[in-house]
């Protein structure tokens, strides 16, 4: 059986956040999603979004990537919000048997106004 491998980011709250006043965060969270529009954009990102409802409420985010786990740590070493330790980014290869899951465009947004605007 032949595999298609990408890469998978999961995003976590770290247990010992920093304790910044809501404006920071605020601004964190607007730098990371215009980071990833920007990862959006270059073609990278496969599939985004948060999760909900989850057993572990450290778990954020997922994202699967293009390209390869060393060059989607580098990528996320420089994402504001991780950078500033608000969210951790797990980084892992993912088989799937050969065309079993397929990716159309990823529309994400670029600002937490335009993430709210889905409410």
């Amino acid at each position: 059986m032949r595999f298609d491998q990408h890469t998978v980011v999961l995003l976590t709250r770290p247990s010992d956040p920093p304790d910044l006043p809501p404006e920071a965060v605020d601004r964190l969270r607007h730098g990371h999603l215009a980071h990833q529009a920007g990862l959006v954009e270059q073609g990278l990102v496969l599939a985004a979004g948060p999760l909900l409802d989850v057993d572990d409420h450290g778990m954020r985010g997922f994202v699967v990537l293009s390209i390869a786990p060393d060059e989607v740590r580098g990528l996320y070493a420089d994402d504001p919000a991780v950078r500033a330790g608000l969210l951790s980014a797990r980084v892992a290869s993912w088989l799937v048997p050969e065309g079993v899951v397929r990716f159309e465009s990823v529309p994400i947004p670029v600002s937490m106004l335009e993430a709210a605007a889905g409410d």
